[in-house]
């Protein structure tokens, strides 16, 4: 599918993003762990990002990306060792919808393990831009065809949270990225209940084959930390052993089942094994949220 262009403004100039380049560091994210800023403008399909403000830019956005960002490491590594990673494909954009009920909790799905690209990974709904397609348009557009909802008119806000920079495969040490993406991750308040939201979910199985609800508390816990487990468990005491989630019959229903809280717990492994888990870009995602609830 046809992705929006990214293009960045530097040094006065609009230039677009190679493959093998890593957003964050382009935008001079050189130094620490981040998040970064960015001032972003979308359009005719185009996103432009600059760390500078610019005619028509948003407010500063938060930027982040993985701290064992493949494109990071390769960055780092003689430009012979990167000679594998293809020089015609840029960085496709995606959208990912952080949908909040009006009683304070949020959606995350998870991909089926036939998926290609994460499988098995909980993510919020989302998915690529289409052609001259606007950002929440896209999302909306997502939402529906992942999980069968459509927001009524006039009953939902949006707001841009931030961005995240993913690859896929997601380590350097798993082979060489095929896969490069930057994330936006849309913020959109329904008025409506989480109990009259799941109502009306009827997921695709082609992208989805499980979702689940997360409050406050539970999400803090979760976005503590960034692939750091002892950090994670030591935020999870207290809490419940499971959550309760919703999966695909093999008839095509659905049923109810227990989540372990040890799922959310699992990182990002050093070998290429698709556990479930969650990204490290979902748990970004879920601060964002966490912040904006706060103020």
């Amino acid at each position: 599918m046809a992705a929006a262009r990214l293009l960045l403004r530097l040094a006065g100039r609009l230039e677009s993003v190679n493959f093998k380049q890593s957003v964050c560091g382009l935008l001079g994210a050189g130094q620490g762990p981040g998040p970064w800023y960015t001032h972003c403008r979308f359009e005719r399909g185009q996103l432009i990002l600059s760390s500078s403000s610019f005619p028509g830019a948003s407010e500063r956005l938060p930027i982040q990306r993985p701290p064992f960002c493949p494109f990071a490491a390769l960055g780092q590594q003689p430009v012979g060792s990167r000679t594998e990673l293809p020089t015609n494909r840029g960085v496709d954009v995606i959208v990912a919808v952080v949908l909040q009920s009006s009683d304070q909790t949020v959606l995350l799905t998870r991909r089926p393990c036939t998926l290609r690209i994460s499988p098995n990974v909980w993510v919020p709904p989302g998915g690529h831009m289409e052609p001259d397609e606007e950002i929440l348009k896209c999302g909306l557009r997502e939402l529906r065809e992942e999980c069968g909802l459509q927001l009524p008119q006039n009953q939902f806000s949006c707001v841009l949270l931030g961005l995240w920079e993913s690859a896929y495969p997601p380590r350097l040490s798993w082979g060489f990225p095929k896969y490069h993406h930057l994330v936006l991750l849309v913020l959109v308040i329904s008025q409506e209940s989480q109990q009259q939201l799941q109502a009306r979910i009827q997921i695709n199985p082609k992208e989805v084959d499980a979702f689940m609800w997360l409050g406050p508390e539970v999400a803090a816990a979760v976005a503590a930390g960034e692939d750091d487990t002892d950090t994670l468990r030591l935020h999870f005491q207290g809490l419940p052993p499971s959550l309760s989630a919703t999966e695909l019959k093999d008839d095509g229903g659905t049923q109810p089942f227990a989540l372990p809280m040890s799922t959310l717990l699992r990182t990002t492994p050093t070998t290429a094994e698709d556990k479930e888990r969650l990204s490290p870009g979902t748990r970004f995602a879920l601060r964002l949220w966490l912040q904006h609830l706060g103020r």
